[in-house]
């Protein structure tokens, strides 16, 4: 089983900045980190590989220093990390990037065998847009199940999955075809410490670097800025709020709810009125 993990090195959301021009993020200068959402998908698919034999390999797209997230990834234990970085992808929006990672997941599968599973994080702190895991779906004709909280079952010989995913109301059950995409819910694993041998070997390891012509794109007009249709026409920090924090007081030998109930049909006396006459139409 060959797996594909595609990861995202973002700024610390702490210290992010915006080009006032561009309206771009500026990573020049700011403490970067692996995407949180991403080490849950790197941590199921090294679980899978664990149980059922094969390789997972990381992908990324970013300047030379997200090589930095992929030797993260390595200590970890993942069996391979490829970097994609070229100029031609400055200023990517997701469907750019989507574009070029899933081009560089085709050139992946001519290299070292297809990807039984493409996983990805739900998404990014610095986009949240979600968008690129369904984009390299899409790009490559893979089913794909989001919000997946568990991988529960896999069968090599009838080539499936059966995952758990989180949805309104409950959990949902499902079975997958492969190849498919996985992107993963937060809070579904922990990520591993990884071994003194991984270690050793994450920071030895040779990072497969490519560009846009080694990864196999031939039309530069989708990557980068020129295929990224997005416009951002403005970036700012929420206003801070006016409110300040209200002091309640609890009446002695008053409950806490009561209290807080109390102060809330003070606060909209119509209210309690509109609830009393929900309650009688039950």
């Amino acid at each position: 089983m060959h797996i594909v993990v595609c990861i995202k090195q973002v700024p610390d959301s702490a210290q992010i900045r915006v080009h006032p021009v561009t309206n771009t993020i500026m990573r020049q200068g700011v403490p970067t980190i692996i995407n949180p959402y991403d080490l849950f998908a790197l941590e199921e698919a090294m679980r899978l590989r664990d149980k059922f034999g094969g390789e997972v390999t990381v992908l990324t797209m970013g300047p030379p220093s997200a090589e930095d997230s992929l030797r993260k990834a390595l200590t970890f234990g993942v069996d391979r990390a490829v970097l994609l970085t070229d100029r031609f992808f400055a200023g990517s929006d997701t469907l750019a990037t989507s574009f070029a990672l899933a081009t560089a997941i085709s050139k992946i599968g001519e290299t070292w065998g297809k990807p039984d599973i493409v996983f990805t994080g739900k998404q990014t702190i610095d986009g949240d847009t979600a968008q690129v895991g369904p984009g390299i779906a899409k790009r490559l004709g893979l089913m794909q199940v989001t919000y997946v909280a568990k991988v529960a079952e896999y069968d090599g010989e009838e080539r499936t999955v059966t995952l758990e995913r989180r949805a309104e109301g409950g959990t949902q059950v499902l079975k997958s075809s492969l190849p498919c995409l996985i992107a993963m819910l937060e809070g579904t694993n922990e990520i591993r410490r990884g071994t003194m041998a991984d270690a050793l070997r994450g920071a030895r390891a040779e990072i497969v670097k490519w560009s846009a012509k080694d990864a196999g794109v031939e039309d530069l007009t989708k990557c980068g800025l020129k295929g990224s249709p997005t416009i951002v026409k403005r970036v700012f920090a929420p206003s801070p709020r006016a409110e300040k924090a209200q002091m309640i007081e609890v009446p002695e030998g008053a409950s806490l709810a009561d209290a807080l109930i109390d102060d809330i049909f003070k606060r909209q006396p119509n209210l309690e009125p509109d609830l009393t006459a929900l309650a009688r139409g039950f």
